[in-house]
């Protein structure tokens, strides 16, 4: 709960009055049933119509103003709330937008898309909720009892047992629903997952056949969820029929009593009638306790995983302020370096060495699972070495930090293309200001111009969900387009011309070629890294071969065995 304090502190101010405002509905209603008694008692039996009339007055005067000050105090109180959820969305956002890539895969994208809606919804409900009803319910109960024994301390007596017996109650429901509802919310990121992975694979799923299976898959987390979400409700909806009971024997008490002392004559009928006015405006503020329950209960264990997205250690810094570039020429060295995933002691690539001069052209080769992708992942500062060093121009990556990735673009196998058009793409991130001649210049040189120039709106033709409009090729060309227009010092391409045909493939990595840049090109085709300064191999993350194409078709077994394998593929083919 610290940290909705925290944020919420931010809006002191409309803390403050939503509060103040309450707190006069609070009194309002603490004054009500005095002032009731008063009319009864003073002014309808000694029939004083000058006193009814007076309070009267003073009734409809205080139901007026508790009427304002609940309209003004919802409206800041929601104002708080709304505020607070937006806060913490944007502070969640940007945590996770600089965790290492490593970190990133501690959450499923399914839970951070769930503490970032459901949870944040949950955290606002319950800060509106304390702000209007949760605070106000328990001081009435308080101050209502406090008000019975002004008026007569034997029927108070009876209000004052019942408190003890619901607070009990209460406080086990409390426990026990913080628990079932952080188990809800952990139901709600697995059905999340399902859903994600179905909508993302969707193709995939039609192409097998698996419509049947995914259906089985969904409905168990979804029953999983129906019934763990059943078992809190059921919880939280114990409280209102605890405590129907226990305030209607408390009610059959106050009325069997207050009739045995107004017989007696050593109470008033106005006495008896505020205090049984009491207890069921307490029995109502205690009936909305199911609903308070559920939304502390609910409101806690969201915060709790809201707490923990935001207090990670960040490990991205971004200086929003410096320029874009011309900190790197694209020198690169391998000393001695050794990666492993945190998760598993199997080393993904070791005691890899080597050393690029800028402008260079470097291939790597290697089978499925050499550690082609984590390598070139290493270069960007996007995973650090679990051993050796890196260099970048002389320098410790670790003293260049993140910053490197303003002049190293990386381009994966599968372009990933952004809701917009194809300039936006094309100019995404830090590039807004290149004009359409520039773009159009980079999409040439991706051989991507020609075909843009055939769709209606050409460069402001709208892209489809990741690009479900585009071919593989297309995309692949438009993610090379977009790295071009960063102008990079260090080019990354991780496989990324595989859906390319040879001719078109051989354009590209001619236009990249006339650019001044170092380029690392990972492929599982020699004729792509032919004309290569450096071919890496690579093979159960280690370097087995590195040298000109020449010298490795000469020297290197693996290398040759790749060679003549695509070689006897190529003749297939042609044939």
């Amino acid at each position: 709960m610290r940290i909705i304090i925290n944020y919420a502190d931010t809006y002191r101010k409309s803390v403050m009055i939503a509060l103040l405002l309450m707190i006069v509905e609070l009194i309002v209603e603490i004054i009500q049933p005095v002032i009731m008694a008063k009319l009864i008692d003073d002014g309808i039996i000694a029939e004083d119509m000058s006193i009814i009339y007076l309070y009267g007055a003073i009734l409809l005067g205080i139901t007026i103003l508790a009427f304002a000050a609940g309209i003004v105090s919802s409206f800041f109180a929601a104002e708080v709330s709304q505020g607070v959820g937006h806060d913490l969305r944007q502070d969640m956002f940007r945590n996770i937008q600089m965790f290492s890539a490593m970190k990133i895969q501690q959450f499923a994208t399914s839970t951070l898309l769930t503490r970032m809606t459901n949870d944040v919804t949950q955290v606002q409900n319950l800060l509106f909720a304390f702000m209007r009803i949760m605070l106000r319910a328990p001081l009435f109960i308080i101050f209502g009892v406090i008000m019975s024994f002004t008026l007569n301390v034997s029927l108070a007596m009876i209000l004052l047992a019942t408190i003890p017996v619901l607070m009990v109650v209460m406080f086990w429901l409390l426990i026990r629903g913080m628990k079932l509802f952080r188990q809800v919310q952990e139901r709600i990121d697995r059905i999340n997952k399902v859903i994600r992975e179905n909508l993302l694979a969707i193709k995939l799923v039609k192409a097998f056949d698996r419509i049947r299976f995914e259906n089985k898959r969904f409905s168990r987390v979804n029953t999983s969820l129906k019934d763990k979400n059943k078992q809190a409700l059921w919880v939280m909806e114990l409280v209102m029929p605890v405590v129907m009971l226990i305030m209607n024997i408390a009610l059959i008490g106050l009325l069997w009593f207050g009739f045995i002392e107004l017989e007696t004559g050593t109470a008033q009928a106005g006495e008896v009638v505020a205090i049984i006015n009491y207890a069921t405006r307490m029995l109502a503020s205690l009936g909305v306790f199911s609903f308070l329950l559920m939304s502390l209960s609910r409101g806690r264990a969201s915060a709790k995983r809201i707490q923990d997205v935001l207090e990670q250690s960040v490990d991205d810094e971004v200086d929003i302020q410096q320029d874009r570039g011309g900190m790197v020429k694209g020198d690169v060295q391998f000393k001695q370096v050794s990666f492993h995933y945190p998760q598993t002691k199997h080393k993904v690539l070791e005691n890899i060495n080597f050393q690029v001069k800028s402008g260079e052209k470097i291939g790597i080769l290697g089978e499925t699972g050499s550690g082609k992708t984590t390598l070139l992942h290493l270069i960007p500062y996007l995973y650090h070495p679990s051993a050796g060093n890196i260099y970048i121009d002389g320098s410790k990556i670790e003293e260049v930090g993140n910053k490197i990735r303003r002049d190293v673009t990386l381009v994966p196998q599968e372009g990933f293309l952004f809701s917009g058009t194809i300039k936006d793409n094309i100019t995404w991130g830090g590039n807004e200001h290149l004009s359409i001649e520039q773009a159009e210049q980079v999409a040439k040189e991706a051989q991507l111009h020609e075909f843009i120039m055939t769709l209606p709106n050409k460069y402001q033709t709208i892209i489809g969900q990741r690009g479900v409009n585009l071919s593989g090729g297309q995309k692949q060309r438009l993610s090379i387009a977009r790295a071009l227009a960063d102008d990079p010092k260090i080019l990354l391409l991780d496989d990324s011309t595989s859906a390319l045909d040879a001719t078109t493939e051989m354009r590209v990595l001619e236009a990249i070629n006339r650019r001044e840049c170092t380029t690392f090109i990972v492929s599982q085709k020699i004729s792509t890294v032919l004309d290569a300064d450096q071919i890496i191999v690579l093979e159960k993350g280690r370097i087995v071969g590195i040298g000109k194409h020449d010298q490795l078709v000469r020297s290197n077994l693996l290398y040759q065995k790749m060679w003549q394998s695509q070689q006897k593929e190529e003749v297939i083919l042609d044939a």
